[in-house]
């Protein structure tokens, strides 16, 4: 039991510094235009893909170092313990490892990456192909022994949805040196999709062989050089790659803190490309003419509420007023400067999932009556709120203090100084009724992120909602392959989601990698990140 407290804790944590990090996506704007005077709205900026591709950047050339400001730090280059995702460490960990496939958002499909194929006829059984050839920077064979040992640890250790693969998953076998046979309980059309992504960095068996010692050796298109915490972290060419040495001598994946800091250093030629997520940054990069890869996701930022039998809100009355008192566009003026991002619906405005089911309106009316309810059965009133004490967090949870108090609460604020303090609340001692949270949903791949956040046997559900009904409808979209086939469980989804008050929807928003007119060749994929194999710099 020690250990699986830790892990879960050590994914929580990753989730809660995601969560932080995605709340940035509102930032003081006007909503409506941006610094060039042109009208850039939210469904023009908020789609998957390439923004402002260029059209012929000519023939690649070899050689240089790109200089990428980062989102956040992996200051631990193993995916089991840093969360393998674009905002916080995936892109140098995919330069390092590669990963088995890759998402690719003109097609909403998955392309081979660093296997050879991936195919199923009822998306129930998996056949995973590799190329032959590729080794490992230490010399070893990637075969399909060595897959099946990556994945293995990835799910027993918990990284980043490895316990919905694990649960999922009947068998997993090295057929033979070059094939992979994956089996699961019920069909799985967006299987692909943890191959683009944590699952789907493979480690050499050497890199962990010594649990005390990691290693990061993989077969990716660079290899670590050196880290500098706080500082950067860089990679350099891998001479043996199996497509070819990459055009790129090194990159530098560096610490530059805000992303105004990351703009004007772009504009300045500092560094060569940014990762951001603030609107009026994203629009103003966008407006002048960066290229680069948007990723846009949904319920950024949350309010979790916690379901455990004993406490406030495990009454549906309390959380309904919660929802009913809540007011979205409020809460981001006082946090961001900007209500343009708002968005109660489980998913954002801009996503190829949305439903169409209404999303809760502010009723401070409705929300008292309930209130007065719970009370007459006992309710005090007091509801106990944790989040972080820096001053936009407090801004925050302020704000809500006050729509809550007016309908009757006596919300009790509960604002510690670091991450850690909130994850042992949230995650470990179950220590709250409303805490800050975020869901980031992607439209590649929303089934993963649900299921995470709502499935009763996730170890990442932070408030442990569980709903026989809710697992079976989770099962259902995990078959389908699109809004097409699975917009309509979607809806049933939301609806449930939507009637058993299981987290509260703020708004939504997007990362962007946004580079300079002298970079080409950087190649999006799924989890807010993108791959550099193919990456030059012209001179």
């Amino acid at each position: 039991m020690k250990t699986r407290i830790s892990v879960r804790t050590r994914m929580a944590a990753a989730l809660c510094a995601t969560a932080l990090a995605a709340t940035a996506c509102a930032s003081s704007d006007d909503g409506d235009k941006d610094s060039s005077g042109a009208r850039t709205s939210p469904q023009d900026l908020y789609k998957d893909g390439l923004v402002n591709p260029e059209k012929d950047p000519g023939e690649p050339v070899d050689g240089g170092t790109l200089r990428m400001a980062e989102y956040s730090e992996a200051v631990v280059l193993d995916p089991t313990k840093t969360y393998p995702t674009g905002s916080t460490g995936l892109n140098v960990m995919a330069s390092i490892y590669d990963t088995l496939m890759r998402y690719n958002p003109e097609t909403k499909g998955y392309d081979p990456q660093l296997a050879e194929s991936l195919a199923s006829d009822d998306n129930i059984t998996w056949t995973l192909t590799l190329r032959d050839g590729v080794k490992f920077t230490d010399g070893t064979a990637l075969d399909a022994d060595a897959v099946v040992a990556s994945i293995q640890r990835f799910i027993t250790n918990r990284g980043l949805h490895g316990q919905i693969l694990g649960a999922n998953l009947k068998s997993m076998v090295a057929t033979d040196k070059s094939t992979v046979t994956f089996t699961f309980n019920g069909a799985w059309a967006r299987f692909p999709s943890l191959l683009a992504a944590g699952p789907g960095l493979i480690l050499a068996p050497a890199a962990y062989a010594d649990p005390a010692s990691f290693k990061p050796i993989g077969a990716g298109p660079f290899v670590l050089e050196s880290q500098a915490p706080g500082e950067k972290t860089v990679v350099k060419a891998n001479e043996d790659y199996f497509g070819g040495r990459p055009h790129l001598d090194k990159i530098e994946f560096l610490q530059l803190g805000p992303d105004q800091t990351k703009l004007e250093s772009l504009e300045a030629g500092e560094v060569d490309a940014v990762y951001v997520s603030s609107e009026k940054v994203v629009k103003d990069l966008v407006a002048k003419g960066y290229a680069g890869n948007m990723s846009a996701v949904s319920g950024v930022p949350t309010i979790n509420f916690n379901h455990r039998e004993g406490t406030a809100t495990a009454d549906v009355r309390v959380r309904q007023a919660v929802e009913l008192a809540f007011d979205a566009n409020t809460f981001l003026e006082r946090t961001t400067g900007s209500d343009v991002l708002a968005d109660r619906g489980l998913m954002g405005a801009t996503s190829i999932w949305k439903t169409g089911v209404e999303p809760v309106e502010t009723d401070p009316a409705a929300a008292k009556k309930l209130v007065e309810e719970a009370k007459a059965d006992g309710f005090d009133g007091k509801l106990h709120y944790v989040g972080l004490s820096d001053a936009t967090s407090k801004s925050g949870a302020v704000a809500i203090k006050a729509m809550l108090d007016a309908v009757g609460f006596d919300v009790q604020l509960d604002l510690v100084s670091a991450v850690g303090d909130v994850v042992k609340k949230v995650y470990v001692d179950g220590d709250f009724d409303l805490a800050r949270g975020s869901n980031s949903i992607p439209d590649s791949d929303p089934y993963a992120a649900l299921d995470t956040a709502m499935d009763s046997t996730s170890g990442a559900n932070p408030g442990r909602y569980a709903s026989p009904e809710m697992d079976g409808l989770l099962a259902e979209l995990r078959a389908a392959d699109g809004p097409e086939e699975g917009g309509a469980t979607l809806a049933k989804i939301e609806e449930l989601w939507k009637k058993d008050a299981v987290y509260l929807n703020v708004g939504f928003g997007g990362f962007l990698e946004a580079w300079n007119d002298n970079v080409h060749g950087i190649t999006p994929t799924t989890q807010t990140a993108v791959l550099f194999d193919d990456a030059w710099l012209s001179k």
